[in-house]
């Protein structure tokens, strides 16, 4: 079900642009359209949750493989040697857009990025 307000869900329904890397049935992965670093890429549900604990757990099964298949690909063109996930639930976790998604950061060596 999508929230006609967020921003994800108008990504997903395609009324707002975004740079398309991988999709699935169940998940986009777009580009930041501020990064952190070169490639920093979220991974979204098609369906609107607020935070990790909404999804049901088969979905966040789904979420992490579809998470995994996004990072090697990142990996593959060379965009990180390495790479940080990162996901913020609610506000007071730095939470931004109220749509659950994953944050996967690719790192190179001296790159100077802290997390966490």
């Amino acid at each position: 079900m999508a929230e006609k307000n967020c921003v994800f869900c108008r990504i997903v329904l395609g009324e707002l642009k975004s740079e398309k890397v991988a999709e699935s049935n169940s998940f986009i992965a777009i580009r930041d359209i501020n990064p952190k670093v070169d490639g920093h890429t979220l991974v979204i549900p098609k369906k609107h949750f607020v935070t990790l604990l909404d999804i049901p757990n088969n979905l966040g099964r789904e979420m992490l493989e579809f998470t995994k298949k996004v990072a090697w690909d990142l990996m593959n063109e060379k965009k990180g040697d390495g790479f940080n996930l990162a996901m913020n639930n609610l506000e007071v976790a730095g939470q931004e857009v109220m749509h659950a998604h994953i944050h996967i950061l690719p790192r190179k060596e001296g790159d100077g990025v802290k997390v966490l």
